[in-house]
């Protein structure tokens, strides 16, 4: 299954795009799941250069790695059985908001967590609620 955002199927990213936010909802119980992806993850390797004195020292490069979003159906233990189970054509998967940073990304996933009411029904795996933002994150990125 493709993840649709807008009803359009989405095969790339926006460039500007760090992650987003999303909703699975299961066809055959209509149960839903809220969560974020990030689309690139930090990767840190270590490599040993020389310097010019002669001491060899690690150096640490950091760079980005494709994050497996593609593939990806949330972190939910219930929904993954239940994606092993009924199978992946039994759930659509779309994209509800793309964000430009990570705090933006966990502030709109709380919030839509919240505004549906997520633990206060049956109607979505979501058994718990966890962000911590910093305001100063998410004033004038909205």
């Amino acid at each position: 299954m493709t993840w649709l955002y807008q009803g359009t199927v989405v095969d790339v990213l926006p460039e500007e795009c760090v992650g987003f936010v999303y909703l699975i909802t299961n066809k055959t119980d209509h149960r839903m799941y809220i969560g974020k992806k990030l689309a690139k993850f930090s990767k840190t390797t270590y490599k040993v250069v020389k310097q010019k004195n002669g001491v060899k020292k690690k150096k640490r490069i950091r760079s980005k790695i494709d994050s497996d979003w593609k593939e990806y159906y949330g972190s939910n233990d219930q929904l993954n059985k239940d994606v092993e189970s009924l199978g992946r054509d039994n759930f659509i998967r779309e994209i509800l908001h793309y964000c430009n940073s990570k705090a933006v990304c966990s502030y709109i996933e709380a919030k839509e967590q919240f505004d549906r009411k997520v633990l206060e029904s049956t109607d979505y795996y979501n058994g718990q609620i966890s962000v911590r933002v910093h305001g100063s994150h998410i004033i004038n990125k909205l």
